[in-house]
């Protein structure tokens, strides 16, 4: 009976998980409250970006559910009984405001700089989330409220079309008595006092250091255990003031979807496992290069901000970043050079990301005329900038050179595991359920290749033989390297891995993959 005294145990004890409303009520409840994320995920002991995932399709799980569940029953009963009281006339008045103020251009507000805000004279997709836009920032077609942009699925079915207010051609002003609302083009974010910015990298440290009295391997697995939720407050901190949320679940194409549990999704990262096939006569001493800090570095990419959007066509938009289906030219230097695509023997069209895509037809340009340009069927694409998690970025490099130069071993495997960890989970992992973004994932880690291969070609051009090019951080040559390539720890320099010597005569040699 022991058995049965415990399954009647474990169902005495089981529950079923509270429903949610579905995510756009969620976050038309707070808004209506006029709460910002900030304060919902204080009250509720999360991060903003957080909240932000639950009102984007996320559920969250455990204790932290009753409490959102019981944050939302109470925001629609409050909301309610706010209707109720505000039935009458009263009410037609406060909507005819709204609308009022809605429709005037100058609550929006906009920088001194005319140069930067201008009015359309026909409405274009706004490049971060693809809808109309009457403005545009920088050259760039944008709505200057954010909560203008869509952040859901595009509908598959046309609306009917809807007559337009006629815009404004002058610039934009601000109300009377109204506080300016900075708007930050595509590509920028608003000015924030780096000097008051906490720093939460040595703040951390710290505390796990005196947490474990000292024992400096105690404070580094601690640190290394929580280094996804640190990073993703860090990277909050980072983007505060920002013109858009980086944080976000916006819809995505079904290439982007793992097919199975523990299977992959259709994207080629281009990642290469390649070998000289040829060495010269004789025997060759071949030196192991370590690159250091490829996600950190791959970390300023072109990104894109807002959902994709399905386009077809050959032509290729500077100012947007995504993934393209395409069929690459023929690679006819694999005697001495990878592959840009990396190890791929299926021949065939094959969906690729942003920075392969720019390395492809880099290398097909009058600089190199190293290939054909690649054929470009399809893309799924959005508004994009090369420093959208710079700061972030910055931060990271900046406390992994003063863990250098301090020969602080416990900051810099914590600053490590942040990165790597960061860019690792932010597809679909069960470790970050934070930020979901499969395409920045599969970006970020083709750009540390596309860096890796300029590196190999560097080299090749100043007469180094390369011998192999492996992941995203290793490259084996033949040569004076360090008259090519700075030698140290910084992001920008490479270390020594490995020497062994290779050839007629030459002692096998086992070199770390």
């Amino acid at each position: 009976m022991t058995d049965f005294n415990a399954i009647d145990a474990l169902l005495a004890g089981a529950r079923q998980e509270v429903p949610l409303p579905p995510a756009e009520e969620r976050r038309e409840l707070r808004e209506k409250l006029n709460l910002s994320r900030a304060q919902v995920a204080q009250a509720l002991g999360v991060s903003p970006s957080t909240v932000g995932g639950w009102e984007s399709g996320r559920d969250p799980g455990g204790d932290v559910r009753e409490k959102y569940a019981y944050f939302l029953e109470g925001a629609r009963t409050k909301l309610v009984g706010q209707d109720e009281e505000a039935a009458g006339p009263a009410e037609d008045a406060v909507e005819a405001t709204d609308a009022a103020e809605a429709t005037d251009p100058a609550v929006d507000g906009a920088d001194s700089d005319a140069d930067d805000v201008a009015a359309l004279g026909a409405p274009r997709p706004c490049v971060l989330c693809g809808a109309p836009a009457h403005h545009e920032v920088a050259g760039f077609p944008q709505h200057l409220d954010p909560a203008e942009c869509a952040t859901t699925a595009p509908d598959p079915a046309p609306s009917a079309p809807v007559a337009e207010a006629p815009q404004p051609t002058g610039p934009v002003q601000p109300r009377q008595g109204a506080k300016p609302v900075q708007v930050v083009p595509v590509g920028r974010r608003m000015r924030t006092a780096s000097d008051e910015d906490p720093d939460l990298i040595r703040a951390a440290v710290a505390e796990a250091l005196a947490r474990h009295e000292g024992d400096v391997d105690a404070a580094t697995a601690a640190l290394v255990k929580r280094a996804i939720p640190d990073a993703m407050a860090l990277l909050d901190e980072t983007r505060k003031g920002g013109r858009y949320d980086v944080v976000a679940h916006p819809w995505i194409p079904e290439i982007l979807r793992k097919q199975t549990a523990r299977g992959s999704d259709q994207v080629w990262e281009a990642r290469p496992k390649w070998a000289r096939r040829e060495l010269p006569p004789g025997a060759h001493e071949v030196t192991a290069l370590d690159v250091n800090g490829a996600y950190l570095s791959a970390l300023k990419t072109h990104l894109p901000i807002g959902q994709l959007e399905h386009s077809t066509g050959f032509d290729h938009d500077r100012r947007r970043a995504g993934v393209h289906l395409i069929t690459p030219p023929a690679w006819e230097h694999d005697a001495h050079l990878p592959n840009p695509l990396g190890s791929r023997d299926e021949p065939g069209p094959l969906w690729v990301t942003e920075p392969t895509l720019r390395l492809l037809l880099r290398l097909s340009g009058p600089k190199h005329g190293l290939c054909d340009p690649p054929e470009i069927h399809e893309s799924f694409t959005s508004g994009a900038t090369e420093n959208l998690l710079e700061k972030f970025r910055i931060a990271l490099k900046d406390a992994r050179d003063r863990a250098i130069a301090e020969d602080d071993e416990v900051t810099l495997e914590y600053v490590k595991a942040m990165y790597s960890k960061f860019v690792s989970t932010m597809g679909e992992s069960h470790y970050n359920r934070e930020l979901y973004r499969p395409d920045w994932m599969h970006l970020i880690r083709s750009q540390a290749f596309a860096n890796l291969w300029m590196k190999a070609y560097k080299g090749h051009e100043e007469g180094l033989l390369v011998v192999r090019a492996m992941g995203t951080d290793e490259l084996h040559v033949i040569g004076d390297w360090r008259r090519v390539f700075p030698e140290g720890r910084g992001v920008s320099d490479v270390k020594l891995k490995d020497v062994y010597t290779v050839g007629e005569d030459a002692a096998p040699a086992v070199v770390d993959d």
